[in-house]
């Protein structure tokens, strides 16, 4: 239990506040992906979109979503929390990371806040050269980083 909350600490610090990530959801077996500009504050991933778009509407019926950047896989429980203004923390946050999105959108009246609350994580790394899979199971609180070996 010591590792896992030391290693989950160690993964939110090397991920940082902000990344642009490829946010899926789904509805009756027809998943959509997009680009999302995210800000990451005390281990949980946060967005804001608009109340008339797809992605609303898909998230509004199955809360289950995953979000992805590079050698990272994020499952996760994704809630809305209201409007982005009602959000000092992620205002600030998104702000400083991606001031252009913020001054479009977030004033928006029809904009909405969401937070991702990550349930698994995968992730691909390289020890020279040697591909391993460091796995975050949160619900279990159980952390592996195992060789690929492609068998």
């Amino acid at each position: 239990m010591e590792q896992f909350s030391e290693k989950l600490r160690s993964f939110f610090a090397d991920f940082g506040k902000a990344r642009k990530m490829v946010l899926s959801t789904s509805v009756k077996d027809k998943v959509s992906s997009r680009m999302m500009s995210v800000v990451q504050i005390d281990g949980k991933f946060y967005f804001q979109t608009d109340k008339k778009l797809r992605k609303y509407r898909q998230i509004s019926v199955n809360q289950n979503v995953a979000l992805c950047i590079d050698n990272i896989q994020i499952e996760g429980i994704c809630k809305e929390i209201g409007s982005p203004l009602d959000n000092d923390v992620f205002c600030y946050a998104f702000r400083e990371c991606y001031k252009g999105s913020y001054d479009a959108y977030t004033s928006l009246e029809d904009e909405r806040l969401f937070a991702v609350e990550p349930v698994f994580i995968e992730r691909w790394i390289y020890f020279d050269g040697v591909p391993y899979i460091e796995t975050y199971d949160i619900e279990a609180e159980y952390y592996s980083c195992n060789e690929y070996s492609g068998v």
